[in-house]
C-alpha cells in the first residue's frame, strides 16, 4: 500500500472512470491503476469545502484506514492530496451488502452465520490490534468483495473510527448507530474496543433470526433495554438455534464491557472455531424471510431519510447548532442512522428521522448529516429519485392497511378530509372518513378468503416538496367464500401532501367498477 504522495498527481496515476456514488463534500468513481490495469474506487474530496475541524477528520480516516491491511476489511492503496481535492484510493468492491446477499441465496444455515460472522470478527480483531475502534458496526457497512459464490465480507466506512491504544477506556463522545449501540456509550461512561463487539452481538442475533435483539419506535425505551441488556430467545424461531450459538451472543451482549468477550476470544468460541462440529446445517427459510423485511424497511427508512434531509434543504454543513441547554431531538431508531455527540438542540424537536453526525468530544457545535450510504452517494437527480420511490411505498402500506381491514392505520395514512371519486360513490365527489369507515367495518375482509394487491405501471410526479401524485394500475387477486380465484383490475390516482413530515393522502380518484371488499 502506498503512502500519500505529495509530489503526484492522481491524474498520472488514475484514470478515472463512472461515477459510483456521490456525497455533499465528495463523489466516488471507479478508476483503473494505469501502470497495472487494476480496478478502484476514488473517493474524491473537495477539500475546498471543508472546515478545519473536518479536514482533521478525513486525515484520521485516511490515517487509520492506512494502518489496516487486512483480508477482511476495504483497504485503502492510495491517499494523494492535491491543491483543492483529496484521493483516497480504495478496493473496488462489487458484490454489495451481505445482509442482501444472504436474503438472495438457495440455502442458509447456522453454520453459514457463523462463517459470515467469524469473518467479521476477523476484522474487528484486526483493528483491535492496531488500536482502532470503529465505533458503527452495522449492516451497512458490511459488503461483500464481488458475486462470486464465497466472496470475503469486508468492513466498510472508518468515517467514525478512532485511535484507542491498548485497553483504554475514556469518553471518546457519543457516536455510533441506535440499534448497535452499547450500554456504556448510552450511559456516557467510558468505553473503549468492547463497544465493537457488543454491535458484533447485535449483527449475529440479526443473523440468526432476521430481526434485531433491541427495537422500540420510541428512542427512549429502545435505549432502556439496551442499558439493561434486555433482549431474549422466544419461539419458535429461536427454538431450532443451537445452545452454542446463544452462549456467544450473551457472550457478546454482556452489559458489563469489561466482562464481554473479546474479539480473539469470540474466534475461539467452539460455535466459531469448530462450526462444522456444533453448528447446525439445517436451513432457515424464516430467518431468511425475517431478513427481507428488515433489509426492506432499512432501505425504505434510508429513502425517507433522504427525502427528509432534502426537502428541508439539509446538507451536510447546512446547520450548525450551538450548545445549550441540552436538548434532545427523537432520533430515529433506524439501522441506518448514525449519530455521534450527545448534546441536540431544542430547535430540531420536532423531527424524529434525522440522522445525527457531529464530530464535536468537547466542541461547541455539532451538525447535520446524511451518513448513510444510501444517502450520502445519492446525488440531486437520484433524490427525486427515491423520493419517488418513498410515494410507491407509502401507497403500498395504504393499501396494505386496506387489504388486512385496519381502519387505524388508514386514517393515520390519510388525511382526515380525504376527498375521492369512485365508483361506489356513483360519481359524487365524497369528504371525510364516514363513507370508508363503512366499508371497513362492514365490507372489507368478509367478503373473500385471501386477497392480494399488486400496483402496476406506477408514475409518480413530483410537486414541489411537499406534494406528489402517483397514477398507477392496481391489479387485485382474491377468492370468494365459494373458493374460486378472481381477478380485478382499478386504475387509480392518489394526490400526497406532506404535512408535519408525514405523507398524507389527500385525494384519490379511481375508474372501473372495483369489488367492495377491495374498496378505498
Amino acid at each position: 500500500m502506498a503512502a500519500p504522495a505529495a509530489c503526484t498527481r492522481f491524474s498520472d496515476n488514475y484514470d478515472l472512470k463512472e461515477e459510483l456514488g456521490k456525497g455533499a463534500f465528495s463523489v466516488v468513481r471507479r478508476c483503473v491503476q494505469k501502470s497495472t490495469g487494476l480496478e478502484f474506487a476514488a473517493k474524491i474530496i473537495n477539500t475546498k469545502k471543508l472546515s478545519a475541524r473536518d479536514f482533521q477528520k478525513l486525515e484520521r480516516e485516511a490515517r487509520i484506514c492506512r494502518k489496516l491491511q487486512h483480508p477482511n476489511i476495504v483497504r485503502l492503496h492510495d491517499s494523494i492530496q492535491e491543491e483543492h481535492f483529496h484521493y483516497l484510493v480504495f478496493d473496488l468492491v462489487t458484490g454489495g451488502e451481505l445482509f442482501e446477499d444472504i436474503v438472495a441465496r438457495e440455502f442458509y444455515s447456522e453454520a453459514d452465520a457463523s462463517h459470515c460472522i467469524q469473518q467479521i470478527l476477523e476484522s474487528v480483531h484486526h483493528c483491535h490490534s492496531n488500536g482502532v475502534v470503529h465505533r458503527d458496526l452495522k449492516p451497512e457497512n458490511l459488503l461483500l468483495a464481488s458475486k462470486a459464490k464465497g466472496a470475503a465480507v469486508k468492513l466498510a466506512d472508518f468515517g467514525l473510527a478512532i485511535e484507542v491504544p491498548g485497553d483504554q477506556q475514556a469518553w471518546f463522545g457519543f457516536a455510533g448507530t441506535p440499534g448497535y449501540l452499547s450500554p456504556e456509550v448510552l450511559k456516557k461512561e467510558p468505553y473503549g474496543k468492547p463497544v465493537d463487539i457488543w454491535a458484533c452481538g447485535v449483527i449475529l442475533y440479526i443473523l440468526l433470526v432476521g430481526y434485531p435483539p433491541f427495537w422500540d419506535e420510541d428512542q427512549h425505551r429502545l435505549y432502556a433495554q439496551i442499558k439493561i441488556g434486555a433482549y431474549d430467545y422466544p419461539s419458535p424461531e429461536w427454538d431450532t438455534v443451537t445452545a452454542e450459538a446463544k452462549s456467544l451472543i450473551n457472550e457478546m451482549l454482556t452489559v458489563n464491557p469489561s466482562k464481554r468477550i473479546t474479539a480473539s476470544e469470540a474466534l475461539k468460541h467452539p460455535w466459531i472455531c469448530q462450526r462444522e462440529r456444533v453448528a447446525s446445517m439445517v436451513h432457515r427459510q424464516e430467518t431468511v424471510d425475517c431478513l427481507k423485511k428488515f433489509n426492506a424497511r432499512r432501505k425504505l427508512k434510508g429513502a425517507i431519510l433522504t427525502t427528509m434531509l432534502a426537502t428541508r434543504n439539509f446538507s451536510s454543513r447546512s446547520i450548525i447548532t450551538k450548545k445549550g441547554d441540552g436538548s434532545q431531538v427523537k432520533e430515529s431508531t433506524d439501522s441506518s442512522t448514525t449519530l455521534e455527540d450527545d448534546d441536540i438542540k431544542e430547535d430540531l424537536e420536532n423531527s424524529h428521522y434525522i440522522p445525527l453526525t457531529g464530530e464535536s468530544d468537547e466542541a461547541d457545535e455539532i451538525r447535520i448529516v446524511c451518513p448513510n450510504k444510501t444517502c450520502s452517494q445519492l446525488s440531486t437527480s437520484s433524490y427525486g429519485s427515491a423520493r419517488k420511490q418513498e410515494i410507491i411505498k407509502m401507497t403500498e402500506q395504504l393499501i396494505e392497511a386496506i387489504n388486512t381491514g385496519e381502519y387505524e392505520a388508514y386514517t393515520k395514512i390519510c388525511d382526515p378530509h380525504l376527498t375521492a371519486f369512485e365508483p361506489e360513490a356513483l360519481g359524487n365527489l365524497v369528504e371525510g372518513m364516514d363513507f370508508h369507515k363503512f366499508y371497513f367495518d362492514n365490507v372489507l375482509g368478509k367478503n373473500c378468503k385471501a386477497l392480494n394487491t399488486t400496483i402496476l405501471n406506477p408514475h409518480v410526479h413530483l410537486m414541489g416538496d411537499e406534494a406528489a401524485c402517483i397514477a398507477y394500475v392496481r391489479l387485485t387477486q382474491y377468492m370468494d367464500k365459494q373458493g374460486q380465484a378472481h381477478t380485478h383490475q382499478s386504475e387509480e390516482t392518489r394526490v400526497w401532501h406532506k404535512r408535519d413530515n408525514k405523507w398524507q393522502n389527500v385525494h384519490f380518484h379511481r375508474s372501473s367498477v372495483t369489488p367492495p371488499f377491495a374498496m378505498k
